[in-house]
């Protein structure tokens, strides 16, 4: 039961062949390289200094480590009073 030998592997990939078609499976190779390179695009943009989620330094969804911001809820029907 360990692993397989390569006439396992050759099966299944013929297998893999015959089910999905040779047309299906390059575009899935394509579509993965090109999510790929796009990933490293944009982990090269990150490293350069650029903001990756495009918001600017100092807006008030980043949070600062060490600081609590302390604040009241209220509904709509308080807020209008």
């Amino acid at each position: 039961m360990g692993s397989f030998s390569i006439w396992h592997w050759l099966i299944v990939l013929l297998v893999v062949v015959l089910v999905f078609g040779t047309k299906k499976l390059g575009n899935l190779g394509k579509d993965m390289g090109s999510a790929i390179k796009g990933f490293k695009e944009g982990m090269k943009t990150d490293e350069e200094g650029k903001p990756a989620t495009g918001t600017a330094p100092g807006t008030p969804s980043q949070q600062i480590a060490g600081q609590t911001i302390e604040g009241e809820v209220k509904s709509k029907s308080e807020s209008k009073v």
